[in-house]
């Protein structure tokens, strides 16, 4: 699984911004209304790709089944032989149900089911949700001729219904404190839905939302974090959201993404709740966990992530950064907290860069925020992007209460 994080983007943003200061024509920023204020170019937009669905609420996905036990699917030799006996009696049909049928024939796939009372039903798939379909013979045709397939069918309305969910796919990310905790039981009520959560780990429970919450906060906030909001007259926002081939809930990524913040209200000018687009692709990462299962079927080996991060960003200086168990690739025991220790898009790094965007610019040319202020440290820098706190402060207070915030003290650093 693949997710860029928002220092991996930051550091791209920062280049940007570096050049449109410069007035170089290749930014993807133009001047705003404001002094020291820049704004996207009407072109540019970002679209987000996973390879899959995000941790935490938008993978708790519903596990469904139709509502009667389904035991048998047809097989290919009963469809050829239903399908010629339909064939035979499709003149037995009324001829409303004719029309369901060429209506339903040339939009779904159908399979033939049999029920723990020995009858067969139809079941007409068209993505989500599937419908069982019971065909209603007419005269003295016979039952057992109606029973068609594809080509042939005829709907029932009263027959139609839904699948059933009868259990969720889990996530390891675990409820915030101070929430209330998964059910834990089994069925659909193991997890709570529309929870704050943090990421899973394998050891000491970690501090970082999951990704999830991360992607509903910046569909409020933008992705562009506090320290450029300086610089930006609005928000950065995503444009859509893509998901690559993997187990994947329309419903539960709305609810996670979107729903969960779209009643915030009273936000300062340019921050705005969005309806990004939620998309799935056919793409399938060939690493991800299940294509790797499916070629080691045999394999008794337990599979665990990679401890190691590759990082790409379009900018013209170090654009690759590879690090593992968070520190730089190539890192000694001995060199553990030192400089080259460090990735180029952690906070510190990131901080570094922005320090020297801002003596770049000079004071009339700063925007309010920054002009003739003393700010040292990254708490401080921060802090002072005042709109960006504002709106997330409005959209902690209405939406997302249990948020787990990192200590000050980890903050300020210069």
């Amino acid at each position: 699984m693949y997710w860029p994080k928002q220092n991996e983007k930051n550091w791209y943003l920062l280049h940007q911004m570096c050049l449109a200061v410069s007035y170089q024509q290749c930014s993807i920023f133009i001047p705003g209304t404001e002094t020291g204020k820049w704004k996207l170019k009407p072109n540019i937009v970002f679209v987000f790709f996973s390879s899959h669905t995000p941790c935490g609420d938008a993978s708790i996905i519903p596990i469904s089944e139709p509502e009667n036990q389904l035991s048998k699917s047809m097989n290919g030799a009963d469809a050829a032989g239903q399908s010629a006996q339909c064939s035979s009696n499709h003149d037995h049909l009324g001829f409303e149900d004719k029309k369901k049928l060429e209506k339903m024939s040339s939009n779904h796939i159908i399979k033939r089911m049999k029920n723990n009372d020995g009858g067969w039903f139809s079941m007409i798939t068209e993505d989500l949700p599937v419908q069982q379909v019971f065909v209603k013979p007419e005269g003295n045709a016979n039952p057992k001729s109606c029973e068609c397939s594809a080509q042939m069918q005829a709907a029932n309305e009263t027959g139609l219904s839904r699948l059933k969910a009868v259990d969720v796919y889990r996530t390891g990310a675990k409820c915030v404190p101070g929430e209330l905790d998964d059910a834990r039981v089994p069925g659909i009520g193991y997890h709570r839905v529309g929870s704050l959560r943090v990421k899973p780990g394998r050891g000491v429970r970690t501090c970082s939302m999951s990704c999830s919450d991360k992607l509903a906060r910046w569909n409020v906030l933008g992705c562009q974090g506090a320290l450029l909001m300086h610089f930006l007259q609005y928000p950065v926002y995503l444009s859509a959201i893509i998901v690559g081939k993997c187990p994947y809930s329309q419903e539960a990524m709305r609810r996670a993404i979107i729903e969960r913040c779209q009643h915030v209200s009273f936000l300062p000018d340019g921050f705005l709740t969005q309806e990004v687009k939620l998309l799935q692709s056919e793409l399938r990462f060939e690493h991800s966990r299940q294509a790797v299962q499916e070629v080691q079927t045999n394999s008794k080996t337990k599979l665990v992530p990679c401890s190691t991060a590759i990082s790409w960003s379009a900018v013209p200086e170090q654009p690759l950064d590879v690090t593992s168990d968070g520190f730089r690739q190539g890192t000694t025991k001995k060199g553990i907290g030192s400089h080259q220790s460090r990735s180029k898009i952690c906070k510190v790094e990131l901080f570094h860069a922005f320090q020297k965007l801002v003596t770049s610019i000079s004071q009339e040319n700063l925007p309010d925020t920054l002009r003739m202020k003393t700010l040292k440290t990254y708490w401080d820098y921060k802090e002072a992007a005042s709109s960006y706190q504002e709106a997330w402060k409005v959209l902690r207070s209405q939406a997302l209460l249990g948020w787990v915030k990192n200590a000050q003290e980890y903050l300020e650093f210069t």
